[in-house]
């Protein structure tokens, strides 16, 4: 199995690395919203004092552009593969497969985001630090922290939508639950605004949902803002609401699949 799920990942990879052209418009599109988010962020500081909730105006580039590289990585706006083949019937075939479904759309999932992680995560920040000054990973051993915890974020990313997909066997057309999602994702993951600058009764909410985990608990790893066992309890929220969301996919599946009818067969 181990050696099964590889091969989907590898070929997973290579799939997306085939799509050049949209991979450039990609990073252009993030790129340029790196520079306006910036700018706008930047702003903010400057206003504030040059530090705005304990982020200064290098921090908010930094969290600017490295948000921008994540937006693919944790499927901000989805994957709507699983729910359309549940619509077309083809889930049976992907139940009949000797592997295990859930871990057959993760595995692809995977793949996929480490191709992002290349093509889309990585050259907003180069460019951004063309025209900004951004804050690296200090002292080294935070980059592997960071790895560990972007790893985590796609998980959760994955747990997410693959449960909104799940809803497909009852609703067939999930595009709504679908939007929905996405517009908690941009907003609560911190995407949109540092959590850090929200209310503090909107933040202690937020910070109690699997959202943060996503994005803004990575950002804060990447600008050292978090240590010692802060970083530590950092990790763990991450791993428990990875468990949460794939054990909840568990439990849905189950229940979505003691009864499978096939429209149209």
């Amino acid at each position: 199995m181990p050696r099964l799920l590889w091969e989907i990942a590898r070929r997973s990879f290579r799939r997306a690395s085939h799509y050049r052209l949209a991979t450039a418009a990609g990073v252009f599109v993030n790129t340029v919203f790196g520079y306006l988010r910036a700018a706008v962020l930047v702003v903010v500081a400057a206003r504030a004092g040059g530090e705005v909730r304990g982020l200064d105006e290098v921090d908010l580039a930094t969290f600017a552009f490295v948000s921008q590289g994540f937006i693919m990585v944790v499927g901000v706006f989805g994957d709507r593969e699983l729910a359309q083949r549940i619509r077309t019937g083809d889930v049976v075939i992907d139940l009949y497969r000797p592997a295990d479904i859930q871990l057959w759309f993760l595995a692809i999932w995977l793949g996929r985001a480490g191709y992002q992680v290349l093509a889309r995560g990585v050259p907003p920040v180069l460019l951004g630090s063309l025209a900004f000054e951004l804050r690296w990973p200090d002292p080294w051993w935070h980059w592997g922290v960071f790895v560990v915890s972007t790893v985590l974020a796609s998980i959760i990313g994955f747990g997410i939508r693959f449960c909104s997909n799940l809803v497909a066997f009852w609703l067939l057309d999930n595009r709504g639950v679908e939007q929905m999602v996405t517009m908690a994702v941009n907003f609560f993951t911190g995407l949109l605004l540092p959590i850090d600058l929200f209310p503090p009764w909107l933040e202690a909410l937020t910070r109690a949902l699997p959202f943060p985990s996503m994005l803004q608990f990575p950002v804060d790893v990447f600008l050292g803002r978090v240590s010692g066992w802060g970083l530590i309890w950092l990790l763990t929220q991450q791993l428990a609401w990875v468990v949460a969301m794939l054990a909840l996919g568990r439990l849905i599946l189950a229940a979505a699949t003691r009864r499978v009818v096939v429209q149209g067969g």
